[in-house]
C-alpha cells in the first residue's frame, strides 16, 4: 500500500467514532498476532487452579511483595 493510500486510510480512519476506532484498532491488532493455541486457554485453567488447590492445601510455598519485586528485579538485571 503506498503512502498516499495509506494516509487516505488513516485519515478516513479518524473519522470513526471513538468505538467504532477502538474496534478497527483491535481489529488491526489482533490480525498481528499468531493464530491462538486452541488448547491454551484449557491449559491455563488447569494450571491456576492446581495452583489455587495448593493454596487452599497450604503446600504451595508463598512469598510477599517485597520477595516477589527483588527477585523479578534480579531476573530483570541478569543478562
Amino acid at each position: 500500500m503506498g503512502t498516499e493510500a495509506l494516509s487516505k486510510l488513516r485519515s478516513e480512519a479518524l473519522m470513526l467514532s471513538e468505538a467504532e476506532r477502538a474496534e478497527l484498532a483491535h481489529a488491526l491488532v489482533t490480525s498481528l498476532d499468531a493464530p491462538a493455541d486452541a488448547d491454551a486457554a484449557d491449559a491455563w485453567d488447569k494450571e491456576i487452579l492446581r495452583r489455587l488447590d495448593e493454596i487452599d492445601a497450604a503446600t504451595a510455598k508463598l512469598i510477599d511483595r517485597d520477595e516477589f519485586r527483588r527477585r523479578m528485579r534480579e531476573r530483570l538485571d541478569s543478562p
